[in-house]
C-alpha cells in the first residue's frame, strides 16, 4: 500500500509520540511511591507523569493508526517541511537563547505573536499582524499573573 507525505508524517509522529509517551511511563513507574513513608498512590510523584506518558502513548498510537489507514496520494513532501522547521527554531530561540536573559512577559508576549503571525493560515484580509499582537500580549499577561499570583512561582 502506498502511502500519502500526510500518512508518512502521521505514522512517523504517531512512532514518535508513542516512543516518547513510553519512555515517560517507564520512568514515571520507575520513581519511588515513598510507600515506606506510608504515601498513598494518589501521592507518589510519577502518578501524574505517568498519566501524561500513557495520554501520549495512546494518542500517539491513534495518530500512527490514521497514518496507516490514510489512501494514498499522489506527490512527496519531506517529512521534516518548513512549518516544522519554523516552529523548531522558534522554540528553541525562545526557550535556549533567550530565557533567563530577557524578562519573561515581555519575551513571552514577542515569542506568542511570532507564533501566531508565522502560523496564521487565514484568508489574507484578515488584520494579521494585529491579531498575532493582541494574542501575544494577553497570553503573556494571563500567563504571569497565573504563575505569578495563583501558583506563587516567580517566573525568570
Amino acid at each position: 500500500m502506498a502511502t500519502s507525505p500526510a500518512s508518512r508524517t502521521d505514522l512517523a509522529g504517531g512512532t514518535t509520540w508513542m516512543a516518547l509517551g513510553l519512555a515517560m511511563l517507564v520512568g514515571a513507574w520507575r520513581m519511588d511511591r515513598f510507600e515506606s513513608m506510608g504515601a498513598s498512590l494518589y501521592t507518589a510523584p510519577g502518578l501524574v507523569p505517568g498519566i501524561y506518558g500513557l495520554l501520549l502513548l495512546l494518542l500517539g498510537a491513534a495518530l500512527a493508526w490514521r497514518g496507516r489507514q490514510a489512501p494514498a496520494e499522489a506527490g512527496r513532501e519531506p517529512l521534516l517541511n518548513q512549518r516544522i522547521l519554523r516552529m523548531l527554531v522558534l522554540s528553541l530561540a525562545y526557550a535556549a537563547l533567550a530565557l533567563g536573559r530577557l524578562p519573561f512577559g515581555p519575551l513571552t508576549a514577542v515569542f506568542v505573536a511570532a507564533f501566531c503571525w508565522l502560523f496564521d493560515e487565514r484568508p489574507p484580509g484578515w488584520p494579521r499582524a494585529r491579531t498575532a499582537l493582541l494574542l501575544g500580549v494577553g497570553c503573556a499577561i494571563v500567563v504571569v499573573l497565573v504563575f505569578e499570583r495563583i501558583f506563587l512561582v516567580r517566573l525568570p
